[in-house]
């Protein structure tokens, strides 16, 4: 029942949007979502459901699913404020409002799905409902961004879609593309075929997650699209493709090839701290840095996952909390945006003057970001650090400690030139006449205090991380 509402709801309140095409109406409905799944995303974590064969729950997903959960409530009530600032017509009001309301329920369709080819279809529908998110603005680079985006994620999930094909290949007599039939068989799958269906499903849905050398689309998508969106991109897109690359290294490690998964995600893992690093020293556009932050914190994900037992578990409090720091600074980016009319860092000075609230939310999100206590991240980080050297990695340790502290120096050198100094007199003028109200940063400040909290009283959050953690 739960999982039917998750699914469900959300076309029968696109059809009313399509008919009011009313801006307001639009973001009551995505805020009545967003408090529907998070009811029903807790009352599966209490009571687990399934959904006919191909939609269930387990100690997993469940974790995806309260990420998404929350963070959509978060999003869609710092939405209801951001969108009265956008000038549009009412049909594209209500383009907006539609797709806001699909692309979250696609992500719960691939979270939720028991089924491989479920799943890839759900991945796929993720992409066509954030699409016009993504163009939402309709200027230039917009519309360079999502085509981009369509072409490079379209090649990635028909690559997915081989690897599907190359595992059928070698089920031999059992044709079945469910998990758990999947999982009680790994042992009876070709080898071959195995590896070589894992190495296409990584490079499709690694497309979607941003791993490197297959990001091209992210650092476009997440700069030009609606601040909210951009939060959703980061903080929970990359998520839900991510479970996909997992659902499949499960078979393999089943099937006595955790060595080849492990190496495979820890490739792309480096390579993708190796991009961030280099690109992001001569970053000029903070919401770009942001998104090429994704790509670094999605590559230290799949460290982690590629390093053992500890790794694993810490690669799950990893995902957690960047989702809620990326989102809370995605947002704040938003504000940024909506108080200066620029995305470029030199062009934004004294924000810590100009908004004490929106300069102290960059600024404290920020040091979330860059793994400081008492963040969650700062242990994430520490135990996989941990984790490669218990495995003899030494190397491994050095390049991964040098990549941060590139990244975070480039991050740590963007943000303060941005948060202090003087603003010039008639920029406090035009910044007076952009007032924000509470729902611009109250979303923020509720991620970041949970990220405290869960860090200073883990209790239940700490057991579902280890459950998940089993789990993979």
């Amino acid at each position: 029942m739960m999982i039917a509402m998750i699914l469900l709801t959300p076309l029968i309140l696109s059809i009313l949007i399509f008919m009011r095409k009313s801006e307001k109406f639009g973001g009551v409905c995505n805020l009545f979502y967003a408090i529907v799944l998070l009811i029903a995303s807790f009352r599966l974590y209490l009571k687990p459901d399934s959904f006919t064969h191909f939609f269930g729950t387990d100690q997993v997903n469940i974790l995806f699913l309260l990420i998404l959960a929350v963070l959509y409530l978060g999003v869609s009530f710092y939405n209801t404020e951001y969108i009265k600032h956008k000038k549009a017509s009412a049909y594209s009001h209500a383009l907006y409002a539609i797709n806001f309301l699909l692309f979250p329920a696609s992500m719960a369709g691939v979270i939720l799905s028991t089924h491989l080819g479920m799943l890839w279809v759900f991945v796929e529908a993720t992409t066509l409902t954030s699409a016009y998110l993504i163009y939402f603005n309709q200027s230039g680079s917009s519309l360079e961004a999502t085509w981009k985006y369509i072409f490079i994620c379209s090649v990635g999930i028909a690559l997915a879609f081989v690897g599907i094909i190359i595992l059928s290949m070698g089920l031999g007599n059992s044709d079945s593309l469910f998990f758990d039939d999947l999982y009680k068989n790994a042992k009876l799958i070709n080898p071959f075929w195995l590896k070589l269906s894992l190495s296409f499903i990584l490079v499709g849905f690694g497309t979607k997650v941003g791993f490197a050398p297959v990001h091209a689309w992210l650092p476009d998508a997440h700069s030009e699209s609606p601040s909210p969106v951009s939060a959703l991109l980061s903080g929970t897109l990359l998520n839900a493709a991510l479970l996909g690359v997992i659902r499949v290294s499960k078979i393999l490690k089943l099937a006595g090839l955790e060595w080849y998964v492990n190496h495979l995600l820890l490739l792309m893992g480096f390579l993708s701290l190796f991009i961030c690093a280099v690109f992001i020293i001569r970053i000029k556009n903070y919401k770009r840095m942001l998104a090429y932050s994704s790509i670094e914190n999605m590559g230290i994900i799949a460290i982690g996952l590629g390093s053992g037992e500890l790794g694993t578990f810490a690669a799950m409090l990893h995902l957690t909390a960047h989702s809620f720091i990326k989102a809370s600074l995605f947002l704040t980016s938003g504000n940024i945006v909506h108080r200066f009319g620029t995305k470029n860092i030199s062009e934004v000075r004294g924000l810590l003057n100009a908004d004490k609230m929106t300069g102290w939310l960059w600024i404290v999100s920020f040091i979330a970001i860059a793994g400081m206590p008492p963040f969650p991240l700062f242990l994430s980080e520490f135990f996989i650090a941990k984790s490669l050297l218990s495995n003899g990695s030494i190397f491994y340790t050095i390049l991964f400690f040098l990549f941060l502290t590139i990244i975070l120096a480039a991050m740590g050198r963007s943000v303060l030139r941005m948060s202090f100094g003087d603003m010039p007199l008639t920029d406090v003028q035009v910044s007076e006449q952009k007032k924000l109200s509470i729902p611009e940063y109250l979303p923020q400040l509720v991620f970041l205090m949970m990220l405290i909290i869960m860090s200073m009283l883990p209790g239940g959050f700490l057991n579902l991380l280890e459950h998940a953690a089993k789990g993979l």
